[in-house]
């Protein structure tokens, strides 16, 4: 097995008319910060596969406030099959600079840290596969992990997880089943410790290669803090429809404990073109929220974001070699550098809200359309992401989002890009200390990046960001500008 070790330097200048988003006392500033990061990854190896990325960014402010910072960023996953065909074991773990609240500073921890706290995550889950013939296929999974959050912005939480399977073998043609049991245990540091117990069993049917039908059936008995019921039995049905292999819909229905519950996947390619759609519902908390966001890979080639179940490339081919695995909390971090936008993002359900204590239903849609027209690129993206809490009589925040973007490829080495982009915040009175809080948000960039040499980028990028709030000292106006380059080596 070899190691590919790829170390970076990267530095940005920013100046910006309004450095603590203020509406009553702007501040200028000028911005520096020097970044030095590297990437490891395994190669050539079939049982070990491993990822490592990780920058740190010292930040200097000169203007009113004058400060400094070190912030970490760090994405790491990895993958060991320890007996053949039989006993393995995953590991995940970062560290990223996350909104404290929808109702503050919107800006990243660089511009103002005032509303961004240090939050890392981490996991290690050892697990059994085994093939039962042909008739079923057994997995048995253990997970230990947990949350950090920086000045107890929430509560540290340590979790202890098994799952189990039983799903179908390829001696069952049309017919598709599966039994699946989890129990999750977490040990909070200033809340409530929660436990998640679900007992589930699925079937499907497909009628011909195009269309299938499936339900579930299941029982949950929970232990939360919550002004309403915690367990209880459930049902969903749905059906699938996949007309070409570039086309395929599955939609579903049904009833849990806490209300009635619907699901959506979507997908469709053309030669120029892709469209994503998918909404979901369930039961989770922050920590829940950053480990599985943490354990996501995705790769990128030619400005197209791929997502894999593992930390293989994916099967289609890229002319210029897919870049990756990539983290999630790397994708955002160096959105420009990777020549990705934020309708990928949004469209990825990556964009997170804001940190939260407490367990609560998620109701999370997202949905993108990106084209390529010759050097033209073109994205239209939306999010609608809505929390119910459940210790609170469902006390709701709600992000409702709208962006939109265009690249021009100027030339080989040169890309020029643009994004606007719309957010509604919406925060119940419960959750925003006595007076319900409705912001609207609008940012929009301007940039050029530019590669000098094989290793070496730059870019230069114009923003004007906007709020607008029924809480009159709320309301701000910003506009900057910012120069980076990065150079690996």
């Amino acid at each position: 097995m070899d190691w590919q070790f790829e170390p970076s330097v990267g530095g940005t200048a920013t100046y910006t008319d309004n450095a603590n988003q203020s509406g009553v006392n702007p501040e200028d500033a000028l911005i520096f910060t020097v970044r030095p990061s590297f990437s490891l990854r395994s190669e050539g190896s079939r049982r070990i596969q491993a990822s490592l990325g990780y920058s740190l960014s010292g930040v200097a402010r000169y203007g009113e406030d004058q400060s400094t910072d070190l912030n970490h960023n760090l994405g790491a996953l990895g993958k060991a099959e320890l007996v053949e065909d039989f006993l393995f074991i995953d590991g995940t773990a970062s560290i990223s600079q996350e909104l404290i609240s929808l109702t503050g500073s919107p800006a990243d921890a660089n511009i103002n840290d005032s509303n961004r706290a240090a939050v890392g995550t981490y996991s290690i889950s050892p697990y059994i596969k085994k093939r039962l013939g042909t008739f079923a296929d057994a997995q048995v999974r253990y997970t230990t992990g947990g949350a950090i959050f920086e000045n107890d912005v929430a509560s540290n939480s340590n979790i202890n997880a098994l799952t189990a399977e039983l799903t179908n073998g390829t001696h069952f043609n049309n017919l598709s089943w599966e039994i699946n049991y989890s129990l999750r245990k977490a040990n909070n540091s200033t809340t409530a410790d929660t436990t998640f117990e679900r007992v589930s069993a699925s079937a499907g049917y497909a009628f011909t290669r195009k269309f299938r039908v499936f339900g579930t059936v299941g029982q949950d008995w929970n232990d939360y803090l919550s002004t309403s019921g915690t367990s209880g039995s459930s049902w969903s049905t749905g059906v699938g429809w996949s007309p070409t292999s570039r086309t395929s819909v599955e939609a579903s229905f049904g009833e849990r404990y806490f209300g009635n519950t619907y699901s959506l996947s979507a997908s469709h390619r053309t030669r120029i073109s892709r469209w994503t759609a998918s909404y979901s519902e369930n039961v989770s908390d922050i920590t829940q929220q950053f480990l599985e966001e943490s354990g996501r890979v995705f790769w990128v080639c030619n400005r197209i974001l791929r997502e894999t179940p593992d930390i293989n490339p994916p099967q289609d081919p890229c002319p210029t070699g897919w870049v990756g695995p990539i983290s999630a909390g790397r994708l955002a971090f160096e959105l420009n550098n990777l020549g990705i936008s934020i309708d990928d993002l949004v469209a990825a359900n990556l964009l997170n809200i804001s940190i939260a204590n407490g367990v609560y239903v998620i109701k999370s849609f997202a949905a993108g359309v990106s084209w390529d027209v010759g050097r033209l690129g073109f994205g239209l993206s939306a999010r609608d992401i809505k929390r119910l809490y459940q210790a609170l009589s469902d006390a709701q925040d709600h992000v409702q989002g709208l962006t939109g973007s265009v690249n021009y490829r100027m030339s080989p080495r040169t890309n020029a890009y643009s994004s606007l982009s719309l957010t509604w915040n919406n925060v119940d009175a419960l959750l925003a200390g006595g007076t319900a809080r409705e912001d609207e948000l609008l940012s929009f960039n301007l940039g050029f990046n530019h590669r000098f040499a094989e290793r070496l980028n730059g870019a230069l990028t114009l923003r004007h960001t906007q709020r607008d709030s029924n809480d009159a000292n709320a309301d701000y106006d910003e506009n900057s500008i910012t120069a980076s380059v990065n150079l690996s080596f």
